[in-house]
């Protein structure tokens, strides 16, 4: 009999979200919730968000509409609801005087919001805003640190039934410029700064050199995160406003009266070829698959504690806020690395807040390990009853870890893997099924997912495409007025499948494992990167005439970043250059994005039709088999590489 790594308690399964919603649909086992949803999808879907507790202005009509065809399926036809009203208004009201949200500073400073005192800076925040001229369906960027004002103004432009654009805290002004632009965003969150391992780190000198190539942006509003530990930063008359003293000066604004398929989020992410996509989400779409998901995947509830490593520009960090404050647990957040002042930060973080659900990227845990058992065992983490992973594939030693001598071998890891056009999840794990390391239980609830073949024949067994067949909350409306490219990326491949470029397994228990990208997409700790992006950077500088981006593993952050140029005629490599090449990267896209290496060579890899060919400069760099060939045109350019490292 096969020994499963972790294995439920009859307590944790039966007392699960999961099991309740199982009950309330009179349904055995997760296998019977999983026909029922792909039968009758309607019925499920109005009993899982019911169970979640997701509240309604106006309850729909229609749970789910396909008329317009499976790509641009309709979810909550007719219904009205608002984020803010669901993440606080009712909160405030039931529970004023319990904490709302908790943060704790680099500097080890801690603040915290209940629930009527982050209601009252939420209405507040709107006001401000609507002062400012935000409205419906303007485009609002952010670019902050995670602090307390960062979850006030994501829930107070979702309040005005404005568009939330989160950006990365780390990135450099060209991503942001490509970004607002795209959206056409008229305002501008930011900060002075943030603190990183005891430095302060400006924030707004890069939003400044944004703003200057966004003809769009009217107004910036800007956070005193820094204060007295550095000079204020220069403000633009007639632009520029405090956070800290507008916001004050406002009465809250109440919670507009929006639609189900009202967008709330525009968050980009990076493709292997052109600019970064704005994936549309919804306010039916985007809170609701994170709510869903939290309850019946990571069991979270009323009472908990949530903490998530992570970053606004990364789904997980928007994921984060409103999920938790749906449910109406305690979101806990901090600036800074797991690792400073010392290896126990992270573990003491937890355990002074009394964090119960736990998540982060393989990345981090792999980076903790290194400084052994000591600083997680010298902090008491016994409140921790979910442990949650993403953003990368695991290794099975750091997994074993994280479960041992995180979890004390009784709180589960919650895998869980998806997108930023997912909303969420499509696999995961959960209370009720045994684990093995690495491994996804299966589907989110409700997630019609499936392993097919280049023909769209399910597989099992061997590795294929992750699919999936129906469409269900949180899926992206598309990208922000790309209609084509949306349907070319993910529905092009395979007639009315979903190809999500993962390519998955499962095995002969059915465990779920994913292997990998099908696509070139790179992904550094974590956060996506398009080769473009990277490839745009190197060839604004005057020394480049081309260049190809690839991800190559590494033990630490699952991915780094090689770059290779053909440099101009009469340029002489050299370090120098090189230093220049990798700082034209980390000003574009940030310091966290910074190369492993950047190589020169004499020519790229391409087809008969000018097309790079990423996947063979990764395998020649890598030593491995570059697989077909017969498209190349140059095969010169395969040993240019080899020899280049």
């Amino acid at each position: 009999m096969h020994e499963f790594a972790w294995v439920p308690t009859p307590d944790q399964a039966e007392g699960s979200r999961l099991r309740g919603l199982l009950r309330s649909l009179g349904l055995a086992d997760l296998e019977a919730l999983q026909g029922f949803a792909r039968t009758n999808p309607g019925p499920f879907w109005e009993a899982a968000v019911d169970d979640a507790g997701i509240g309604w202005t106006r309850r729909f009509d229609h749970v789910l509409d396909e008329t317009p065809g499976i790509e641009w399926a309709r979810f909550w036809v007719g219904g009205r609801l608002n984020l803010s009203v669901n993440a606080v208004d009712r909160w405030a009201l039931s529970r004023p005087g319990q904490e709302a949200v908790v943060w704790e500073g680099d500097d080890g400073a801690v603040r915290s919001l209940s629930w009527a005192e982050l209601a009252g800076e939420v209405g507040r925040a709107a006001a401000a805003l609507r002062a400012l001229g935000v409205g419906h369906g303007d485009a609002v960027g952010l670019f902050l640190p995670m602090i307390p004002e960062t979850v006030v103004l994501f829930l107070a432009i979702a309040r005005l039934g404005a568009v939330v654009c989160p950006l990365f805290s780390g990135y450099g002004a060209a991503a942001i410029v490509t970004r607002l632009a795209d959206c056409e965003a008229a305002v501008l969150c930011t900060a002075d700064g943030m603190v990183r391992r005891g430095r302060p780190l400006p924030m707004k000198a890069t939003a400044d050199e944004a703003a200057r190539e966004l003809p769009a942006l009217r107004n910036m509003l800007v956070v005193r995160r820094l204060g007295e530990a550095a000079p204020p930063p220069p403000m633009t008359a007639g632009r520029d406003r405090w956070y800290h003293d507008l916001v004050p000066a406002q009465l809250p604004a109440l919670a507009a009266d929006t639609a189900a398929d009202d967008t709330v989020m525009l968050i980009y992410t990076s493709g292997t070829t052109g600019r970064p996509k704005g994936t549309v989400h919804v306010q039916g779409g985007f809170p609701v698959k994170a709510t869903l998901d939290m309850a019946h995947c990571f069991d979270v509830r009323p009472g908990d504690r949530l903490l998530w490593v992570t970053d606004l520009g990364w789904m997980m960090g928007p994921w984060a806020i409103a999920g938790t404050l749906t449910i109406g647990a305690t979101l806990v957040i901090y600036e800074g690395t797991p690792d400073h002042p010392g290896p126990d930060r992270l573990w003491r973080v937890a355990a002074r807040h009394g964090v119960t659900v736990l998540g982060m990227a393989p990345t981090v845990v792999r980076a903790l390990m290194r400084h052994g058992v000591d600083p997680v065992r010298s902090c008491d983490l016994s409140r921790l009853r979910v442990l949650g992973g993403t953003g990368e594939p695991w290794n099975p030693d750091p997994w074993r870890w994280f479960l041992d001598e995180v979890g004390g071998g009784r709180a589960p890891i919650i895998n869980y893997t998806g997108g930023t056009e997912i909303s969420g999840g499509i696999l995961a794990g959960n209370l009720l099924t045994p684990m093995d390391p690495c491994a996804f239980s299966g589907p989110c609830p409700g997630m019609d997912a499936d392993v097919v073949d280049d023909t769209g024949k399910p597989l099992r067994g061997a590795v294929g495409e992750l699919v999936l067949r129906r469409p269900w909350p949180g899926m992206t409306q598309g990208f922000w007025r790309d209609p084509q490219r949306y349907l070319e990326t993910y529905w092009s491949r395979l007639p009315s499948l979903w190809v999500h470029e993962d390519w998955a397994e499962i095995d002969q228990y059915g465990q779920w494992y994913v292997r990998g990208r099908s696509d070139d997409t790179i992904k550094v700790a974590g956060k996506r990167l398009g080769p473009a992006e990277v490839e745009s950077a190197l060839v604004a500088h005057p020394a480049v005439a081309e260049a190809a981006a690839i991800g190559v593993p590494d033990p630490i952050k699952g991915e780094a970043l090689v770059a290779f140029v053909v440099l101009r005629a009469g340029v002489a490599d050299g370090p120098g250059l090189r230093a220049a090449l990798t700082a034209a990267i980390t000003d574009a896209l940030g310091r966290a994005l910074a190369p492993k290496a950047v190589l020169v060579v004499g020519e790229l890899p391409r087809t008969r039709n000018a097309k790079v060919l990423r996947r063979v400069v990764r395998a020649v760099y890598l030593g491995a088999d570059p697989g077909d060939l017969s498209a190349l045109e140059n095969r010169q350019a395969i040993d240019a590489i080899a020899a280049a490292h």
